[in-house]
């Protein structure tokens, strides 16, 4: 992400540090010489105060005060020297001199001569009764020097000199070796602040993530950085959230399926009665005929052999087992259109259920030699009341099995459709008449009566599948291909898988 937190922690603080940096170095390239300049002002005072103290001149041309000097001095590179002037006579005698430097003789001869040309190249920093700071430009070597002189309480004249160019020398060490720590403090900088802003990031933008497929009803988006912080504490709660909404979203869809179901149940029942009374009476008639007339034939002694009281007895337990098939079948759709029977939404696998389902049909698929197949692998979520979708699944094969060519195939399949899962079941074999593509859900339908009749079949499971698919408000369906014949239903996708 072009502002993601990772980039804007690491630009931010990359570029504090190297805000830092770059002004230390600029502060280092304009005070830093003046810093040094003080502090060597600072040594020269220090050195003149012990320079001072001595009270007899003669001790300025001893062994111990040369041993001495050298000490406080040697680390500053300071030149010192020392003239006497006798007063009756105006003659002069250096006491001390260091390194027999005949030009700071010289010059301190000058300075108290006040020559001219001494006085146009310096630069006076401190001036007291007794000394005078200066900074003074040596046309003869071309050096810059940091100078002392006045007079000690001895009554005799000194003269200390240090060279500035070591200073700017130091100086401009000291900066080079400064800018090498600062570009290679920036980038170390760089990479641990960017190592830093991950790890704070890197549970933010999984949070992000998370809201984002909850936002898509995917309550299997869970947090799983194990950071204790904050951070860590929210996305528990995202958690426990997402658990929570998807108990409610179930509860909701149950709840509104259940009002749906009661604003139609009060304007549907009595017709429902009526209805189903005169479908049963209908579909009861012909079974019970027979039963009646293979009954009578037993009793009155129609045919006395033993083979023929047997076909007698086994009609009429046929036909007893189909009437009972279909009033248990007539039981369950009347008590899904009356509402009576609560329908339970929730997540479940779709594959897994159709395996079960298409598992248990393959025995007989097998024995009629036909072959059914299902494909799918992967797990499919959706939503709906797991127990009546095999119901209706259960049905869909049935029906395929009963209808297909010998020899035929059962194809069975789940698709993805944006927000819904279709699953189909297809079947080769004839085709429906397009004039009864409608009519199949109604009870009590029948396409061919006599082959529906051959395999004991009642009419009434595919108005089971209409009455379950009804109480989900889901859609389902029929349509011919040029093969056979595809039923198909539909349930909302759940986009945890």
């Amino acid at each position: 992400m072009k502002y993601s937190i990772k980039t804007q922690l690491a630009i931010s603080f990359a570029s504090l540090i190297a805000v830092i940096m770059v002004l230390y170095l600029l502060i280092n390239n304009l005070f830093l010489e003046k810093f040094y300049i003080a502090q060597k002002e600072a040594d020269l005072v220090e050195i003149y105060n012990v320079i001072n103290a001595i009270e007899d001149e003669a001790d300025y041309t001893n062994d111990a005060f040369e041993e001495d000097f050298r000490k406080i001095s040697g680390a500053n590179n300071v030149e010192l020297g020392i003239l006497w002037i006798n007063v009756e006579d105006g003659s002069a005698e250096i006491l001390y001199e260091s390194r027999n430097n005949r030009v700071l003789r010289g010059r301190l001869q000058g300075y108290l001569y006040g020559l001219e040309s001494v006085a146009d190249n310096k630069d006076v920093l401190v001036q007291t009764d007794s000394y005078s700071i200066q900074r003074f430009s040596d046309s003869v070597d071309t050096t810059d020097y940091l100078e002392v002189w006045g007079r000690l309480q001895t009554g005799c004249f000194f003269l200390m000199r240090t060279p500035i160019e070591s200073i700017r020398e130091n100086v401009k060490i000291s900066n080079q070796f400064t800018s090498y720590i600062i570009i290679a403090g920036i980038l170390l900088s760089m990479a641990f602040v960017w190592w830093i802003s991950k790890k704070i990031s890197n549970p933010i933008q999984e949070l992000t993530r998370i809201s984002s497929r909850m936002a898509d009803l995917d309550f299997e988006a869970k947090f799983t950085s194990s950071v204790q912080n904050e951070i860590g504490e929210l996305g528990e709660n995202f958690n426990q959230m997402s658990e929570t909404l998807e108990r409610t979203i179930s509860e909701l869809k149950t709840a509104n399926n259940e009002l749906k179901k009661d604003i139609e149940k009060k304007t549907r029942i009595d017709e429902m009665r009526k209805e189903f009374l005169s479908n049963v009476s209908h579909e009861l008639k012909t079974p019970i005929a027979l039963i009646q007339g293979y009954a009578e034939g037993l009793k009155e002694c129609i045919n006395d052999d033993e083979q023929s009281r047997d076909f007698y007895c086994d009609v009429i337990m046929d036909e007893a087992s189909k009437m009972n098939n279909m009033v248990k079948k007539l039981l369950t759709l009347n008590q899904l259109e009356s509402g009576t029977d609560i329908v339970s939404m929730e997540r479940f696998n779709l594959t897994e259920l159709m395996a079960g389902v298409v598992q248990s049909a393959r025995i007989l698929a097998e024995a009629k030699g036909v072959s059914i197949s299902f494909d799918t692998k992967e797990p499919v979520y959706v939503w709906g009341d797991e127990f009546k979708v095999e119901e209706v699944a259960t049905n869909y094969i049935s029906n395929a099995l009963n209808h297909v060519y010998e020899k035929g195939r059962i194809e069975v399949s789940i698709c993805r459709d944006a927000d819904k899962v279709r699953v189909t079941v297809f079947n080769t074999g004839n085709s429906i008449p397009e004039e009864s593509l409608d009519k199949i859900w109604i009870k009590f339908y029948k396409v061919d009566k006599a082959r529906t009749r051959e395999y004991g079949g009642s009419g009434i499971g595919l108005s089971i599948v209409k009455a379950i698919m009804d109480s989900m408000n889901q859609g389902y369906g029929v349509y011919n291909t040029n093969e056979g014949v595809t039923f198909w239903f539909e349930l909302d996708s759940s986009k945890g898988d």
